[in-house]
């Protein structure tokens, strides 16, 4: 939780600056309005970067919060609570209803991440590849039509890569030449007259700004005003534009965008974080796809954004786990020089993990990276309090031997009363400081407390179940391995 918002909302292509502006004052009034909004702070279009390929169409305004505890309360079966952000961002994406203007709401860093690692501005996307732009725009516009009926799906936009409008001029070569013009010189003078030239700069201390000069908006607001512009040549006879030139308005790519040698289409999809996590959301949607959609061949469609991440992370795990698995076994051998002993510690990481599922699912976490670092983390800490239990139950096995009182069932039956339930106190104090421990995480708030408190939930949880585990279950075990040593097995 960055303790701010960044809303995108995506207009059709060929948006004015003028009603981009008037949108934007209108989304950025309603905003305000919400009593949990510290500031809020809109653009539209681009900087006059290269790192910057935002069209006009593209809004994006960062939204600071006040802090949680001045955010409203909603009344609960159990009592009063402070509202979600999820449930800020569903109330907001319900007031923020531009027809034609789907909503994306992400965080401001978090989307920089994601833009920079997958290209997707949004949690989840698709990627449209293929040759030609139209059948691209028609496919996007598919899987656009089809996500909007998905459950779960709060908005989906998908490009419209062959949607700008253009304005062409064509000019005719044989009347220039017959006037005396070159096509640089009407170029430049019909530049000049609608996008305006650079005549001079304005210095105010260290500031600088551009003077342009162009027509007035009455003079260029449209292709009849375009056809007229005047037009002077080399003789200082004053022609009209459209005795040279062929003016008409052109469709044609608002951006190309290419990956892999092959031209691409982006469709973002936005969905509810609160019941969704993006492994089943993508899983489900994939499927709904793959049966509704059919793609010519030569195109094709990938799922992006943290799907991507997640996948990678699938990749990792499977060698990570079970090198932890293995490296904690090697150890506990190098510990107990006993298999069985460590079998019977490493029988913990199962029943710790039911826990560490319960207890996600009681605080309403999906899972996540954060989640299974957390119960890679539970499988030390099973480990150790496995260790313990067991450190216990030889210490009373290998005294009575020693005295030479472990002849019968019955001996060992004490030995494991001694060891199991005597010592039941230092073991649920080891537990308890683990937990202890771990708790004020659950309480802590601030930037990085949200990874933070996924991480610690299954170890929590996973520690619960571990401990009962340990208390009612190592003792059976241990009964029944030990008695196969016996001389006696009587009572």
């Amino acid at each position: 939780d960055e303790g701010s918002l960044l809303y995108m909302p995506t207009a059709l292509p060929g948006l004015s600056i003028a009603e981009a502006s008037r949108l934007l004052t209108l989304q950025d009034k309603i905003i305000k309005e919400f009593p949990e909004v510290e500031s809020v702070y809109g653009k539209a279009g681009r900087a006059d970067t290269s790192t910057d390929t935002a069209p006009m169409s593209m809004i994006e305004t960062t939204v600071v919060l006040k802090d949680t505890s001045e955010w409203r309360r909603k009344d609960t079966w159990y009592g009063s609570r402070e509202m979600s952000q999820s449930e800020l961002i569903t109330e907001m994406n319900e007031a923020l209803d531009f027809k034609g203007m789907p909503n994306i709401w992400t965080m401001p860093i978090k989307n920089r991440i994601d833009m920079l690692s997958t290209g997707i501005r949004s949690a989840v996307g698709v990627k449209v590849y293929g040759a030609d732009l139209a059948e691209l725009q028609n496919i996007a516009g598919e899987v656009e039509k089809l996500m909007k009926t998905f459950p779960g799906t709060r908005s989906v936009v998908a490009e419209r890569a062959n949607s700008g409008r253009y304005l062409d001029i064509r000019l005719n070569r044989q009347k220039l030449a017959a006037y005396g013009l070159n096509v640089k010189d009407v170029h430049l003078q019909a530049l000049s007259a609608t996008g305006g030239v650079r005549a001079s700069e304005f210095i105010a201390g260290r500031e600088r700004y551009d003077i342009q000069v162009r027509l007035g908006r009455e003079f260029r607001d449209s292709v009849e005003a375009i056809e007229n512009l005047p037009i002077q040549t080399a003789a200082g006879a004053m022609l009209r534009l459209r005795d040279v030139a062929e003016i008409k308005y052109l469709e044609g790519p608002a951006m190309i965008r290419s990956e892999n040698a092959l031209p691409v289409s982006y469709v973002f999809i936005d969905f509810d974080t609160k019941e969704y996590d993006v492994g089943s959301f993508v899983d489900g949607a994939k499927e709904y796809l793959n049966k509704h959609l059919t793609v010519k061949p030569g195109y094709s469609i990938q799922w992006a954004g943290q799907y991507e991440n997640m996948l990678r992370v699938e990749e990792r795990m499977k060698i990570v786990i079970p090198i932890t698995l293995f490296l904690i076994m090697l150890i506990l051998y190098m510990s107990t020089k006993s298999w069985v002993k460590s079998g019977m510690v490493l029988m913990a990481v199962p029943f710790s993990l039911v826990g560490a599922f319960w207890f996600l699912n009681i605080l309403g976490y999906n899972m996540s990276i954060a989640t299974w670092v957390g119960m890679i983390a539970l499988m030390g800490l099973d480990a150790e309090t496995g260790v313990f239990m067991l450190l216990y139950l030889d210490i009373a096995y290998d005294d009575r031997e020693k005295r030479g009182k472990m002849n019968s069932v019955k001996d060992l039956y004490g030995a494991i009363i001694e060891g199991a339930v005597h010592r039941v106190r230092p073991k649920m104090m080891t537990v308890l400081s683990l937990l202890i421990g771990l708790m004020p995480i659950m309480w802590s708030v601030g930037s990085g407390s949200e990874v933070m408190k996924r991480i610690a939930a299954p170890m929590i949880g996973g520690l619960t179940t571990s401990f009962l585990l340990e208390l009612l279950i190592y003792p059976v075990l241990y009964y029944e391995w030990r008695k196969r040593s016996l001389k006696s097995v009587e009572v």
